[in-house]
């Protein structure tokens, strides 16, 4: 599904992306929104700029922890969880070897390829109703 930008500062950080990486980070931001629009309890998602990046929250249910989107400083594009959570910790348990992992707070992308929906939409899930299970 495509998802219209309704922040024209976010649109132009996505815009401003290298080509590559610009279509990983619309890929991820389309999985965002797909969880959120398949799971009731995650409610509306606010996307806006936190730290100059795509953020994704969830200020309805407040039922997760901010996700983000932005390049990674090693190369590559990432999707950050807040480092304080478990949300990159349990992925990388559950996935081992899977994925670049960096530490507790992202998983990174160097090709679109390498993006498995089915095992990132946990990720994704767990994210967005971190809150839920405190």
């Amino acid at each position: 599904m495509t998802y219209a930008f309704k922040d024209t500062a976010v649109k132009a950080v996505y815009d401003g992306f290298p080509t590559d990486m610009r279509a990983i980070a619309m890929r991820l931001r389309e999985l965002i929104f797909d969880v959120a629009w398949e799971n009731p309890v995650v409610g509306r998602v606010e996307e806006t700029l936190r730290w100059g990046q795509p953020s994704y929250l969830t200020p309805d249910t407040k039922s997760g922890s901010t996700l983000r989107i932005g390049l990674a400083k090693q190369g590559g594009c990432a999707i950050y969880a807040h480092c304080a959570t478990d949300i990159i910790s349990t992925y990388a348990t559950t996935f081992p070897g899977s994925d670049w992992i960096e530490g507790n707070r992202a998983v990174i992308f160097k090709d679109q390829s390498e993006i498995v929906a089915d095992r990132l939409r946990l990720l994704i899930f767990h994210g967005l109703t971190y809150h839920l299970k405190r």
